[in-house]
C-alpha cells in the first residue's frame, strides 16, 4: 500500500512526533507532505528513511497550494491519503478528490471542547470542517474523548475511528545517571525540588499558571521545554516576582540522547531565563552568565529532562489525548495535569500517580507544596503505560486504512457500510461509553 501523509508543518510537537513515530511502524510506502515550514521533526523523518515534500504554504488561506497538492497526489500514484492537523485535514481532503483519491483518512490530533491545536474556535471553522470531513473515507479520534467531541460536532459514528496515541514506554524510563548529569550541566542542586513541564508556549497551554505557581515556592525550580510566543512573557512574569534565577525556559528539546550537545553556532537551551527575546532559531539571543557547574551549550532531550525532574504539570486545561502526561508517567514521576483524556478515559487505579487539579495558581501551588513536603520519590510505571503502545496504535491504523482502500475500490453500489475498527488495545481494561452533550461548544481556525 502506497500512502502520502499530509500535515501542516514539522515543528516539535505532538502530532508531528506521533507521525514520525507511526512511520517507523507502519507496513506500508509511505512518504510525506508539509504545507508550511518543515521544522525539526521534518529531518528526523527523513533521517529515518521517509521522503519529506515542503509546499511553502503562505497562510490559511493560500489557495495556490490546493492544485499543487492535487497534481502532486496524482503524479505519485497512492492507494490513501491520509491528513494530520486542521489546515491539512481541510486542504488534503479536497486536493485527494481532485486527484480522484477516494480513500482518504484525517486524523484528530489536538480537538479540545473550546479549541483546536491551541486556539479558539468558530462556528465557521466546524462548517468548513464538517463539509470537508465528508470527502474523506474516515476520521481517525487519538482518544474517545475525542471521539465524542466528533460526535457532537455531528460527524456520524460509523465514520469514527478510535486509535490511541502511543509512545515508545522504554525511552523514558527513569535513569539516575540521567538525572545528575542534567542537573549538573543545568547548574542545578543535585538535592534542589524540580518541578517539570513541556509543550509549544501558547496561551491555551496556560505555562503562565505553572510559572506563577513556581515563583510562589521558595527554592524551587522549574525547567519548562518549548517554543512558542509566549516565550517572552513567561520570561518577563518569573524576573517580575524575583524568580528569573529559578524559572529555566529550555527552548525546544530534542529527543535523541539523554544530553545532546547545542549545534554549532546557536545558544543552547539549558540556561537560566534569558535577557533578551528569542532570536528567529528559537533560542535566547543574550543569557545571563551560567552558574558554577553549568556547561553552556548544552540541553536536555525529553527523556533526560524527566530523569531530572520530581514533579511534572501539564496545566492544560483543553486536550486531546496528553502524550507528554504519558511520557512523564512512564519516567516514574508524579504528574499533576489539568486535562489528560488518555488518563481520565480510563479507571483510576491505570494512573495512581497521576492526579487532577483545577487549573488555578492557588490550586496548583498547593498541590507541590504537599508533594514536596512528602519528597515523592519515584513510582513504579503504570498500567495506563503500557496500554498505550505505539506499535499497537499503527497496528490498528493499518486497519482503518485497509477498510478505507477496500471501500474506495468496491463500486458505489457494492461498498459495505463502515464499521469502527477493533479496539487498538484488546488487552486493555474495557471502557464505558464516552459521554455525549448535546450542545457543541464555539470553534475556531488554526
Amino acid at each position: 500500500m502506497k500512502v502520502l501523509h499530509v500535515i501542516t508543518g514539522l515543528d516539535m510537537g505532538g502530532a508531528e512526533q506521533q507521525l514520525r513515530l507511526l512511520l517507523r511502524r507502519l507496513p506500508a510506502q509511505c512518504e510525506v507532505v508539509t504545507l508550511t515550514g518543515p521544522g525539526p521533526v521534518a529531518d528526523g523523518i527523513e533521517a529515518d528513511g521517509t521522503p519529506v515534500t515542503h509546499l511553502d504554504m503562505t497562510g490559511d488561506r493560500d489557495l495556490t497550494v490546493l492544485p499543487r497538492l492535487a497534481a502532486l497526489i496524482r503524479a505519485g500514484g497512492y492507494d490513501l491519503v491520509h491528513t494530520h492537523l486542521y489546515r491539512a485535514c481541510v486542504y488534503g481532503r479536497i486536493a485527494a478528490r481532485l486527484a480522484g483519491v477516494r480513500a482518504v483518512v484525517a486524523t484528530e490530533h489536538s480537538l479540545g471542547d473550546a479549541v483546536i491545536e491551541g486556539r479558539r474556535l468558530t462556528r465557521g471553522v466546524r462548517a468548513l470542517y464538517r463539509a470537508t470531513e465528508r470527502l474523506g473515507a474516515a476520521t481517525v479520534a487519538v482518544s474517545d474523548t475525542v471521539a465524542a467531541r466528533l460526535l457532537r460536532w455531528g460527524v456520524p459514528e460509523r465514520r469514527i475511528h478510535v486509535v490511541h496515541s502511543g509512545i515508545e514506554a522504554h525511552r523514558f524510563g527513569f535513569d539516575p545517571a540521567a538525572r545528575a548529569l542534567v542537573r549538573t550541566r543545568l547548574g542545578l542542586p543535585l538535592d534542589a525540588f524540580v518541578v517539570g513541564g513541556a509543550g509549544r508556549l501558547v496561551p491555551g497551554k496556560r505555562f503562565d499558571v505553572l510559572v506563577r505557581a513556581v515563583t510562589q515556592l521558595p527554592g524551587v525550580h522549574l525547567l519548562l521545554a518549548g517554543e512558542g510566543p509566549e516565550r517572552e512573557t513567561l520570561r518577563r512574569t518569573a524576573e517580575q516576582f524575583g524568580s528569573g534565577d529559578r524559572i529555566h525556559l529550555l527552548g525546544a528539546v530534542g529527543d535523541a540522547a539523554s544530553v545532546q550537545a547545542a549545534p554549532p553556532g546557536a545558544v543552547g537551551g539549558a540556561e537560566r531565563v534569558p535577557a533578551a527575546p528569542p532570536s528567529a532559531m528559537g533560542h535566547a539571543a543574550g543569557v545571563r552568565a551560567a552558574p558554577p557547574g553549568a556547561v553552556p551549550g548544552c540541553r536536555p532531550d525529553i527523556p533526560g529532562l524527566l530523569s531530572a525532574l520530581d514533579v511534572f504539570v501539564s496545566p492544560s486545561p483543553d486536550e486531546a489525548f496528553g502524550l507528554a502526561v504519558l511520557e512523564a508517567l512512564a519516567s516514574g514521576l508524579h504528574v499533576l495535569y489539568g486535562s489528560c483524556p488518555a488518563v481520565e478515559d480510563l479507571p483510576a487505579d491505570q494512573a495512581p500517580g497521576a492526579r487532577r487539579f483545577s487549573p488555578g495558581v492557588h490550586e496548583l501551588g498547593t498541590a507541590l507544596r504537599e508533594l514536596r513536603r512528602h519528597e515523592p520519590g519515584r513510582l513504579p510505571v503504570p498500567p495506563v503505560v503500557r496500554r498505550y503502545d505505539i506499535a499497537r496504535s499503527a497496528e490498528a491504523l493499518m486497519s482503518v486504512y485497509e477498510q478505507a482502500v477496500a471501500t474506495a475500490a468496491a463500486p458505489r453500489w457494492r461498498r459495505p457500510v463502515p464499521v469502527p475498527a477493533p479496539p487498538a488495545h484488546p488487552s486493555a481494561v474495557p471502557l464505558p461509553d464516552p459521554p455525549r452533550s448535546p450542545a457543541p461548544s464555539p470553534l475556531s481556525n488554526r
